[in-house]
């Protein structure tokens, strides 16, 4: 029988002010989880928690990473020892072809990224170990599979976090805990409005145009919405899932070719 009550479970997700983040927050928050909200704009992140009964909020840039293991150990002493349920939701980096990127621009990303995972991954398994129940999920990019022209640190990056992920879901599965990857294809959110407005002028197309354009390599004729990658995410974190690890589920339309 399938069950996707997450009555008596704490998650915590990251980027939640907005986009895939917030969707994922509200999905949770629906399937009966405890939300705990991380985010830089507080006003933002107050607007959807505000939604979800029972919420907390954490204002903290995740780069930050004193503050937020500072702050992550405090909501853990208040949730008992252990949060069960881990989103790792972060902005991806600027785009521009990887020729052009500075040393800088990719570990200004591998901190924010892989780092930043890490570092919650350390401070949340023990926990979970205790609970004998833990998920870990990161929303990443359908980059992992196939690299996206023009995003070039974001390609490199977003690949050296889903490696990380598999390697740390072989070590943690004998505790109950799985360790998942969902790789959002194109999907309606203002990331994605930034990079068809920074393709727009690269072009010479409008905005329009390469919408269309970007539609038409897909499928399935249209972008994502943010709720259809929270929908994913959501059954990864619930009990059902719990035979499914090690995974980077595409979750783009059709967009990728390979099997």
């Amino acid at each position: 029988m399938l069950n996707t009550n997450l009555k008596g479970k704490t998650a915590l997700v990251c980027g939640a002010s907005g986009g895939i983040g917030a969707a994922i927050a509200t999905s949770l928050g629906e399937l009966g989880a405890r939300v705990i909200g991380v985010a830089r704009t507080e006003d933002k992140l107050r607007s959807v928690l505000r939604e979800i009964p029972d919420s907390r909020l954490l204002v903290c840039d995740v780069t930050d990473h004193a503050k937020l293991r500072s702050l992550v150990e405090a909501e853990l002493q208040a949730c008992g020892g252990a949060i069960e349920i881990l989103v790792n939701n972060s902005s991806g980096p600027k785009g521009g072809p990887i020729t052009d990127a500075a040393l800088d621009e990719f570990s200004k990303a591998f901190h924010q990224h892989v780092l930043t995972n890490q570092l919650l991954a350390q401070t949340l398994i023990p926990g979970m170990k205790s609970r004998g129940f833990g998920r870990i999920l990161n929303v990443i990019s359908t980059s992992v599979r196939m690299p996206i022209p023009g995003l070039g640190v974001s390609n490199t990056v977003r690949a050296a976090t889903a490696s990380w992920a598999k390697t740390l879901a072989s070590e943690v599965a004998p505790f109950g805990i799985t360790v998942n990857s969902v790789l959002p294809g194109y999907t309606r959110t203002e990331r994605l409005s930034s990079l068809i407005k920074a393709a727009a002028e690269k072009s010479g197309k409008t905005e329009v145009q390469v919408a269309e354009e970007w539609k038409a390599v897909t499928p399935v004729k249209r972008f994502g919405e943010p709720e259809e990658i929270a929908a994913a995410v959501a059954f990864l974190a619930s009990p059902s899932a719990g035979f499914i690890t090690g995974v980077a589920l595409p979750v783009d339309g059709g967009r990728i070719g390979a099997i």
